[in-house]
């Protein structure tokens, strides 16, 4: 496994690599969720890259920056141990050099949801992102379904800017009681780590509301607020029912499938998570008598 940390040198090293390139953007701190992305890329690629970089621009003025967990060995054992071609781990001058004053934005589908309760971040996303494609020239990336937007937002500006990277999105990897497996994580103490699968259950029970035929977003939506708050040490940030593709929030009947998410605070820890729900069956037309 080799590892750089400019961009002269990541670009020489891809220049080397013939075949099918993955790559598995990272702030770090690695888990097997990430562990995840990185055995799909290799599984549909000749050679995988991952990028380990805390990006300062994608936080908010009284976010975690700071206390970002962080672990480099650690991330490069893990790595090593998967079979990792190629790791790019720069430093913010390298990414951010002294005058910077260029971002990528990405309109509507970033201003609900995270966008909304988070200004700024999908500019420092989007931003980082496009650099690092810039930089890897990789034939695919690797993102997780836990961060739904983050997702539909990288692919609207991979189609906007016409960048040739196809995007990947891998199913949310979670413990055994349900929480999405997440860096920020073990900011939790044991009593909100105890609480925290409140999420995945006020998802799954508007999921299960949704698989039985109740079509109106209030009433889903109305569903994940009650399970929230049978936990006591949870604080809603927001609950949402949305179109799948704009992230707009659906009122009235849902028609073409929807995006079930929500964002809950657990003391300083600020978690997110959310489920799909794929389309309605359209009815069976009649059967033709004779």
């Amino acid at each position: 496994m080799e590892i750089y940390t400019t961009i002269a040198e990541c670009r020489a090293a891809r220049a080397r690599l013939t075949g099918t390139l993955g790559f598995v953007p990272t702030m770090g701190y690695l888990h097997a969720g990430h562990l995840a992305l990185v055995r799909r890329a290799k599984a549909e690629c000749a050679h995988v890259a991952v990028s380990i970089f805390v990006n300062p621009t994608q936080f908010g003025p009284h976010e975690d920056l700071e206390r970002y967990p962080r672990d480099l060995p650690r991330d490069l054992a893990l790595l090593e141990n998967e079979g990792v071609d190629l790791v790019f781990a720069p430093s913010v001058a390298e990414m951010y050099p002294p005058g910077y004053s260029t971002y990528v934005e990405v309109g509507d589908v970033s201003e609900p949801l995270e966008g909304a309760h988070r200004p700024g971040h999908f500019r420092g996303v989007a931003t980082v992102v496009c650099k690092l494609f810039n930089i890897v020239q990789a034939d695919r990336a690797y993102f997780g379904q836990k961060d739904a937007q983050q997702t539909v937002v990288i692919r609207r500006m991979v189609r906007d800017l016409n960048i040739p990277t196809s995007i990947v999105v891998v199913p949310t990897v979670r413990d055994a009681d349900g929480l999405a497996l997440s860096s920020r994580n073990v900011y939790l103490t044991p009593e909100e780590r105890a609480a925290a699968p409140v999420l995945y259950r006020a998802l799954t029970a508007a999921r299960e509301r949704y698989a039985a035929g109740e079509r109106d977003a209030e009433a889903l939506r109305r569903v994940m607020r009650a399970v929230i708050a049978t936990e006591p040490l949870a604080r809603s940030d927001y609950v949402s029912v949305a179109d799948a593709e704009t992230l707009r929030e659906i009122e009235g009947p849902i028609e073409t499938g929807a995006l079930l998410s929500l964002a809950v605070r657990f003391g300083s820890t600020r978690l997110i998570d959310n489920l799909p729900l794929e389309p309605p069956e359209a009815p069976s037309p009649p059967r033709q008598a004779g």
